[in-house]
């Protein structure tokens, strides 16, 4: 199976997708040496790219920044505060909950959404250049 996709960017430029990055389990927060410590191993590198992949999103750092904000906040309270519908910001918090950066507990027809300071807080520690 190819690890990554080739396809044409513009006339005479061909750029290389990205392969996707593996499934890992990112329900407990990162716990790796910082980056600054020491070289980073290929298993702590993914542990830490899977999570930033999580946040790359625009919509998904809004979302989490309205989860901060709050001790939890519904779907339907998300949807109208990004601009975005209800399946959308479902879909942006799926992402963020599988990078163990939120969870959310089914209340009736409405999922309510906390963010998880923890692993937010282990992944600027391992993110910190200035830890050693």
């Amino acid at each position: 199976m190819p690890t990554s996709l080739t396809f044409v960017k513009k006339v005479g430029t061909i750029a290389v997708m990205p392969k996707a990055l593996p499934v890992i389990d990112a329900t407990a927060p990162v716990c790796c040496a910082p980056v600054a410590a020491s070289p980073m191993d290929e298993d702590s590198a993914v542990e830490v790219a899977v999570r930033l992949k999580a946040l790359a999103d625009p919509a998904r750092l809004r979302l989490l920044s309205l989860l901060l904000a709050e001790q939890e906040v519904c779907t339907c309270d998300l949807a109208p505060a990004v601009g975005l519908t209800e399946a959308t910001v479902s879909h942006h918090l799926g992402q963020l909950k599988k990078a163990g950066l939120v969870s959310g507990e089914r209340r009736g027809m409405n999922v309510y959404y906390r963010a998880h300071r923890d692993a937010l807080g282990a992944l600027a520690r391992v993110l910190d250049p200035d830890c050693c």
